[in-house]
Formats: C-alpha cells, structure tokens, sequence
C-alpha cells in the first residue's frame, strides 16, 4: 500500500471519527477492496495495488471469463515473454466441459466464445460462471494440452502449469463421493450452504500468485515436476483441497461482530542475494519484526499499528469469518559468502516495509481454529531512488489456534499462527506512470511466528500486577565484526525461565511502569569468523522494566494493550524502548514481544501466566515453528509446517515432524527450494515440571531434540523451545503447539 494512499485515507477517517480505539490500520485493511479489475496482463508489470497475479477482466460480461494461455518456454521459445518464465500464446483450441475424479470429458458446457480486440479468447457462459470445481476449460498449443477450473475469483483464467497442477492434484484426489459432496453443496441454492461453494474460485486465482520460476527450457511435464518439489506450494495445494471438504456444520464465524488485535510478528528467512554485484548468490539470513508506521503529510501525523481484524457476517446463510491484516515491519540481514566473509545489513539500510493480506474470508472450526487460504499484497521500497524494489510474497495456508470467545459479543483473545511463505525482490524501473520488472535480486523463504492479542481499550498497566509467568524466546544477533580470532557474526540465542510483575506506580508523563524479577536460562549457538560452530549456555537474571505503550488515535491518545520493554528507565510511548515492544491480552494471562535491539538480540518473547493445573495427558496439538541450525559450511532453516504432537500418557508423546526446509551450502554458493519432508516419528519422554513447565526429549545415538517450555492453565496451548545436534548440526528453535479438537 502507498504512503500517500495511506495518509489520505487516516486524515478522512480522523476528520469523521473521535477516539474509538480502533482507527488505525485495522480500519484501513477493513475498507480495502479486494478487486483489481481493469489491470493488465502480469508480463512485466508490478503494482503494490495486487497480490502478484495482475486481473485482465475489463470489458467482460458478468458471465464472461477471459482467457490467457501459457506455456513453459521449451513449448514456444520465440512467443512473448510474462511472469515466471512462461510464453504467452494463441491457444489452437479451447474446449470447455464437465469432468470427473478420472479427468474425464464427461460433455461440453452451453457457452459463447469470442475473441477480444486484443486477440484473447473471452468465454460466455450461458448460465453464468460457474462455482463448481468440475468445470474445466481446455486449452491446447502445439500438442501441448493444458487445463484450468473455469471458477476464478478475478475472471482471468490463466491456463498455464499452474492451473494444469491444481486440476491433477485436487479433482483426482478425491473419492467420488468426495467430490459429490462439494457439487451438492455448491448446487444447494436453498438451503444450508457450506463454505466450500466459494472455495474454488479463491484456490483458482491465488495459485497464481505464486513466483516461482519455471525453467527457461522446460516442457510441461518438467514444469509440473518444479511445481510437486516446490514443498510449499505443494503444501498449499493439498491443504485447500482438504478445506474445500469441510461441509456446513464445519463453518463457523467468530461471535463478535468485529474484533481487533495487536499484532507481534517475528518472521526469520533465509535466502540468496545479488542485490550487490559483488556478493551475487551469496546465502542471506534475515530478520523481520512488526514495528509501527508514522505517517505524516500536510493533513498531520498518523500511526499505523501492527494488527489483525476479524470481521463476522452471514452471506446467503453461510457463517462467514473474514480477516485482513496490516503489519509494517523492519528488517534485518546477514550476507554469508563463500570464504566465510559476513556483511551486516541493519535496519537502517532497509525501507520499512509492510506484511498485509488481501480481505478475504476463513474458516472457524469448532471455535478453535481459523482456516483459510492466505493472499498476500505486494509490495515497493525505493520509489524515486536509483534501486527501486518491488516484493513479493506467494500465499499460504493458514490454521490458527484462538481461544474460546470470552463473550457472545466479545471475539477470542487471542489467534496464535505459524505459517511459511517465500518471496522475490524484484528490481523495478519505471516506465511513465507504471513500474517494470527487470531482474530478481532477492529470493528468500521465509518463517512466520504470529501473535495476535485482543485489543482492550483503556488497558490497566495494573491487569499485570503480581502476575508470575512462564517465559520463552527465541533471538538473532548479526554482527559484521572484526575478522579476529573470537568474533561471532552469527548467533542464535533461546531463553526460558520465570517472570514476576510488580507494578510500580507512573512515569513522568503519568504511564504506569512495572518492574519484572527474572530467571532465565540461555541456551546459544553461534557461528564464529572462521566458520567453525559452537555452542553456550549462560543465565539472564537482570531485571527489566515494563510500561503502557500509548497509541496514538485520532485526535487522542489511548492504551489497547500495547506495551515498552526496557532495560531501566521506561522509553516515552512514541520511542523505541531498549528490548522491544508487544502487547498484553485484557486479561493480562498471555503477553508477546517483538525483541528488537534486546542483548540476545532481534526476536519474539512469549510470556503466560503460570498455572498449577496439571499437563496434559492426551490429546493431538498442531505443532508450528522455525528450526535454524549451524554447520560447517551449511545453513538451515526448518519450518515446522503442522506437524503433530501427540500426548499418549502423563510421561510419553510422540512428535510427528512435518517441516519445510531450505538449504544455503556457503562454499557452492547455493539456496535450496523449500522442500517438504515427511519424517518418520520421534518417540519422547514427556515430564510435567512444576508451575506449568514441562520437558519433551529424545535420544539416539547420532540425534537428540529437547522440547522445553510450559503451557497454559486451560491445556490448550504449549509455547516450548528447541534444541538438538543431529549429525554434526547444532540447532535451535521456537515453536508453538495448540491443541486439535477432537472428533465429535
């Protein structure tokens, strides 16, 4: 989104509204249509108005779609250039027609097809565009037959191996009745209507979004290869697919009418980089933290606030959860080149940028979990500059934990997620008013820890008084340092330990402060100059100071929840504090913190409240998190993408790993794709601790994994941190497990 679209929109809004505690971004993301009719064709356009996949439906009938074929370039070399590497071509034929499991032509469908005075086939449907998955649209070049669902959200079918994926991995996946049960649903006009009528049409579009780049060369089978090893692709394609399934008694939307939430984001990636000509290809590690955006213009001074909205509605009889996020945040990257050489690029070298999804409908199931397909706008830095860059972000799947609804009009307290998405920078130049592709600069893949909290107008730092809390971090240091023996570039630092609240009374300027007594321990791995991989383990017992953050909204300012971290004297409200800044839920059981500058370094703390329940015994927690780990001459990033936990007695549990990996091989100059891995199970020893805490291990003779954190009062939710060797590697990492209701 645009600085100068910003301003305008919170200058009307604040000439409109008082100090109602939500007119920041939340407002902002939930007036944004989610429509880019009239734009062209992707070739080289970039806009930071899309999610990737450009719209081309102008001049179309209602029930008109438009069609775009293409190919990989070994199927015609010489045709015009777009995204990802594909031609764009005449189709020879097109073909529409109702299929089956068997991807069979079952009959043709009652259309119109003409063609555009730009030279694109434009299909009429006689009885409206259809939102059934079994309506296929055929295109063939050249020998080459390719397939698209005829249900896309935006009108512009694009018939290329993208689509020809989607139709092979899902149609063909299912049993019959399967798939009778979703063709019932969507034909029910009458009655109950379930979610998955519009699922098609969501899935249809956004694989487009994905920039993943086919092989100049490639054939349609070698293409189709690319897109089943690219893991997170692949993930998402099966993943919506088993959403499309969930019937009418599955949809769910959240009891409040609308609901608001601070966001605390920690994003890590690793990635390769030729943004400099003298490091091309070089590895990256990076760091991403939510961080507030001040606007300013002749209209005055805005602030837009990291946050998530959930909005709730009924549509022709389907409960319907819709969520839209805007959360600005600030980077941070390492450059890891061959002869062990490290290049630090901080904060202040990078725009802030921003993290915000298109609008766009979910899923809540059993009031537990929030589900949908994730669209992701892009983005521009640099605009105006000698390097302007555009960013992108491919989509995800999404399935959040939230917590019971507090009320019948209060929403959950919290939403806790974990999801992996990769990107590209894309330097742009410009041609008039539009913005052209030219070479990537950046790819990078990216693992995403996400804490949303309720917001509470007119928060009390006193909520927090006397509170003892369970605490675990997890942090990156980046140093470019002095090339002697003893310097580390690299380090990765986790904590846990115990937290105690004492609220003190005001600051100068009348906020509340609070003093926190800690004990925590420090686990730390860390690449030294050389290379060469160790690893540390200290104690963090220096006490902190906690503030209320004020937001500034409208013409007033107000605490929602949001909250200073400092080593001594609080930092004012508009400051950036000297450990990082987060946020509190109402109830002040649950806290998150973007660790930003703290002395373990850039990172996400998780703090709940302490409980003398007893751990769980059972049940089955989606477990979601990021794996790094240190080698010689390698470095990894593991998403943990849902993978299983399983609780099968107070003292066993059994971990089933389902992760996303990435690969920087330093001395080959080389970044792996993500790639899925599906490991066998890993058998654990479960200890219940005491105030909440608990211990998961394994052990074998060329592996360990240690799982150690707490969970909440309510056993619904494990905050736990991660260390392992595995075969020469040190590793290290966060992760989240929230719990999979049970079938009914």
């Amino acid at each position: 989104m645009r600085l100068k679209s910003r301003l305008a929109f919170y200058a009307a809004f604040t000439a409109l509204m008082g100090c109602s505690g939500g007119d920041d971004a939340i407002r902002d993301v939930r007036g944004n249509p989610n429509d880019f009719s009239g734009g062209q064709n992707p070739v080289n356009d970039f806009s930071s108005a899309s999610t990737g996949d450009s719209s081309n439906s102008s001049g179309l009938a209602a029930n008109e779609v438009r069609i775009t074929m293409e190919v990989p370039g070994g199927v015609a070399p010489d045709a015009e250039l777009t995204r990802r590497n594909l031609r764009i071509v005449q189709p020879d034929r097109v073909q529409v027609y109702t299929t089956n499991t068997s991807l069979q032509n079952l009959g043709a469908v009652p259309v119109s097809i003409r063609t555009d005075d730009n030279g694109f086939s434009v299909i009429g449907f006689d009885e409206g565009q259809p939102l059934r998955p079994d309506i296929i649209i055929e295109a063939s070049y050249n020998n080459t037959v390719m397939r698209a669902l005829a249900a896309d959200a935006d009108r512009d079918v694009k018939i290329n191996p993208f689509s020809e994926y989607l139709v092979r991995n899902t149609l063909a996946e299912y049993s019959e009745s399967q798939l009778q049960g979703i063709l019932d649903c969507v034909a029910d006009a009458g009655g109950q209507l379930c979610l998955n009528k519009y699922v098609w049409s969501t899935l249809a579009d956004q694989v487009h979004d994905f920039e993943i780049d086919i092989s100049s060369d490639a054939d349609l089978n070698l293409a189709l290869t690319t897109l089943s090893d690219r893991g997170d692709f692949s993930n998402y394609v099966a993943a919506m697919a088993d959403y499309a399934l969930l019937d009418e008694t599955s949809s769910g939307k959240i009891s409040a009418t609308s609901a608001d939430y601070n966001a605390v984001f920690f994003g890590v990636e690793l990635g390769q980089t030729s943004l400099e000509s003298s490091l091309t290809n070089s590895g990256q590690w990076g760091v991403r933290l939510a961080k507030e955006e001040r606007l300013e213009d002749i209209n005055g001074v805005g602030y837009v606030y990291p946050a998530l909205t959930l909005t709730s509605f009924d549509a022709f009889n389907i409960k319907v959860t819709s969520l839209a996020s805007d959360i600005p945040y600030e980077r941070e990257a390492l450059i890891h080149q061959a002869g062990n050489n490290f290049f630090l690029r901080g904060s202040d070298q990078w725009s802030l940028n921003t993290h915000a999804s298109s609008p766009g409908a979910a899923t809540l199931l059993d009031d537990s979990r929030l589900l949908a397909g994730r669209a992701l706008y892009q983005s521009i830095t640099g605009r105006g500059t000698s390097k302007t860059l555009g960013w992108t972000r491919n989509p995800y799947y999404l399935d959040a934990y939230t917590s019971p609804p507090v009320s019948e009009t209060v929403g959950p307290d919290r939403v806790i997620s974990g999801y992996f998405s990769a990107g590209k920078a894309i330097e742009l130049e410009e041609a008039g008013e539009e913005l052209k592709r030219k070479e990537t600069v950046e790819d990078h893949y990216l693992s995403v820890l996400e804490i949303d909290l309720l917001r509470e107008l007119d928060f009390k730092l006193d909520t927090l008084n006397g509170r003892e809390l369970n605490v675990v971090y997890l942090a990156l240091q980046f140093t470019e340092g002095e090339r002697g023996e003893g310097s580390v570039p690299v380090a990765f630092e986790s904590g846990l330990g115990t937290w105690n609240i004492a609220v003190d009374g005001a600051a100068e300027d009348g906020r509340a402060t609070a003093t926190i007594t800690q004990n925590q321990t420090i686990q730390q791995i860390q690449r030294g100059s050389g290379g060469g991989v160790s690893s540390s383990a200290d104690v963090l017992l220096t006490p902190w100071t906690l503030s209320s953050r004020t937001a500034r909204l409208s013409d007033c300012d107000q605490n929602i929840g949001r909250l200073n971290l400092d080593e001594d004297d609080a930092s004012g409200s508009f400051q950036q504090p000297d450990i990082g800044v987060g946020a509190s839920n109402p109830d002040g059981d649950l806290l998150a913190f973007n660790l930003n500058g703290s002395p373990g370094g850039d990172g996400l703390l998780i703090a709940a409240a302490q409980t003398g329940s007893p751990a769980p015994a059972s049940g089955r927690f989606r477990l979601q998190g990021v794996r790094l780990g240190l080698e010689n001459d390698r470095n990894t990033l593991a998403h943990f993408e849902n993978s299983i936990l399983t609780i099968t007695s107070g003292s066993t549990a059994t971990l089933t790993p389902r992760t996303l990996n990435v690969s920087h091989s330093v001395s080959d100059e080389t970044v792996s794709a993500p790639e899925l891995q599906e490991s066998a199970d890993i058998a654990l020893t479960y200890s219940d601790l005491s105030d909440g805490q608990v211990l998961f291990t394994s052990s074998s003779s060329n592996a360990n994994l240690n799982l150690d954190g707490f969970f909440t009062d309510d056993q619904t939710q494990f905050y736990l941190r991660l260390r392992a060797t595995q075969a020469g590697e040190e590793q290290i990492g966060l992760v989240l497990a929230t719990r999979i209701p049970e079938p009914s």
